[in-house]
């Protein structure tokens, strides 16, 4: 039998080597681990060993100077989301696509409401700002999620007369209504040939227009393609004159169509005779950028220069020029409400002109390439997208109102056409070197909602349909793809005010 000093003298070697005081507490080593297995108290008893890892510890069952911790009083309600997550919603949102990494979201953050209402009795009711990963995953404060208290006593709502597994406030859970699941196909539902379709990144040579109808220039011709029958005809015919087409663009009414040529002129067709109404004549090279307002055509040159002139008025009348860039026009756009004209040239600026002024409002030069791709927003006024082009790669958004610079992103490819959405605040990007690549944006997260592939070359044209649901791109492979990517439910409820003069007549 060992020797009561000894083996005393032993305990305390093992309790010093395990606990130091003058030291950072560490870990207890397994001779520690023998001990308590052997029934030594643990240094449990004295402040001053309390670990900062584990927070200051509260007084819970004592059995003489052994303390107990006790652990059914830590608030798992509040501090559920300092545990790591490390479900499998998190790697599918880390190697799938974006639509499917939603889905995992939402039902990733469905499962964890269960289990938070199983186990902890959270009483979450509804999904409605549950599936937000930020909220999900963000501690609430800074406490530790491990302490120790006074055991309390768990009251459980389950009712003992229920048939269901779950509690009802679990219940009442699953029957929520959940926001409904956007799918996006990743294919297109229509695939149209289009030989001689210019491979050029400053032509605009696909328009859809309010009546449904397509127009494309091929070489030297304009051909119309009618969405709802499918039938083609040819509009004209520019091999007479040695000329080419090089950009299309419908009214707002959808009843004429104005084409820009080669040689510089720019013919206007009525489509519904087939005849040509009109013939704008003063840029001295290619128009390769076209935009309506009402009545009035802008039209950008490789000459540099940006005419405006309405189309009820002869053809010999001087139009209104405006003089800024300092090479190629390439994009051209209004905004919503038709007083502000945004104009991107191959001198890597952004314009904005007033219907007032002959000088441009606002100047943007933070691209570092040509900027083609201009697109102005319909649910926030004064906000307005570009794209650079193979050496700048990057979406930028501006503040018009102030003149200030917004969010940018880095594309890592060739920008060649934005569009908004009309329903939500979304848009779509078409893109060239090297991904050749269609993307769908939500903003202002600026998160993915969808990548579509299928081109073989640079995805250089798009247009939107009428509903705003569908688009077609065009690309130099020759080919006409159509892809349903937006959706016509609103995204927001549109605020009501009695100080919008748009929503009521007085």
């Amino acid at each position: 039998m060992m020797n009561q000093d000894y083996e005393r003298r032993l305990i305390q070697q093992a309790e010093k080597a395990c606990w130091n005081p003058s030291t950072p507490v560490k870990t207890p080593t397994k001779e520690c681990s023998y001990m308590d297995r052997m029934g030594t108290p643990p240094p449990f008893s004295s402040p001053q060993f309390s670990s900062p890892q584990f927070g200051s510890p509260s007084r819970g069952p004592t059995n003489g100077d052994r303390f107990i911790p006790a652990r059914a009083g830590n608030n798992w309600q509040t501090q559920f989301a300092m545990i790591a997550d490390n479900s499998p919603g998190k790697k599918l949102r880390e190697n799938s696509d974006a639509s499917r990494e939603n889905r995992e979201c939402r039902d990733s953050a469905a499962y964890v409401c269960l289990l938070k209402n199983e186990l902890l009795q959270a009483g979450i009711e509804d999904m409605k700002g549950q599936t937000d990963d930020r909220r999900a995953l963000a501690p609430l404060h800074s406490g530790n999620l491990f302490q120790y208290s006074t055991p309390t006593k768990r009251h459980f709502t389950t009712s003992p007369y229920s048939m269901s597994p779950v509690s009802a406030r679990s219940q009442k859970l699953l029957r929520s209504p959940r926001k409904a699941t956007r799918k996006i196909s990743r294919i297109p539902f229509k695939v149209l040939d289009a030989p001689e379709l210019g491979d050029d990144f400053y032509l605009n040579l696909v328009d859809w227009s309010g009546l449904n109808i397509l127009s494309v220039g091929l070489g030297t011709c304009v051909y119309l393609w009618s969405a709802c029958t499918s039938q083609v005809t040819r509009l004209c015919d520019l091999s007479g004159d040695s000329n080419s087409v090089t950009s299309v663009a419908w009214n707002e009414r959808g009843n004429l169509v104005a084409v820009g040529t080669h040689l510089g002129y720019v013919q206007i067709w009525d489509t519904a005779v087939s005849k040509m109404v009109n013939k704008l004549q003063g840029h001295s090279s290619r128009v390769g950028a076209l935009a309506w307002n009402g009545d009035t055509l802008v039209s950008g040159s490789r000459d540099r220069l940006i005419m405006q002139k309405d189309v009820r008025t002869p053809s010999i009348l001087p139009e209104r020029r405006l003089v800024g860039h300092r090479q190629e026009v390439c994009g051209l756009k209004w905004s919503p409400d038709n007083q502000h004209l945004a104009s991107g040239g191959n001198d890597n600026r952004l314009y904005v002109w007033s219907l007032h002024s002959l000088s441009p409002v606002q100047t943007y030069t933070d691209h570092v390439a040509a900027v083609k791709a201009i697109a102005w927003s319909p649910h926030h006024h004064g906000l307005l997208a570009s794209g650079g082009g193979t050496a700048d790669r990057c979406i930028r958004f501006w503040n018009t109102l102030t003149g200030q610079p917004m969010q940018s992103v880095d594309t890592n490819s060739q920008v060649c056409n934005l569009a908004w959405s009309k329903h939500s605040s979304e848009l779509v990007s078409t893109h060239g070197y090297s991904q050749n690549q269609i993307l769908v944006w939500k903003y202002p997260s600026l998160s993915q909602v969808a990548k579509l592939t299928g081109h073989s070359t640079r995805v250089l044209y798009l247009a939107m349909s009428p509903d705003g649901e569908a688009i077609v791109t065009g690309a130099g492979d020759e080919t006409l793809r159509f892809w349903n990517v937006f959706s016509k439910t609103r995204s927001q409820k549109e605020n009501k005010s009695v100080l919008n003069l748009f929503s009521s007549i007085r």
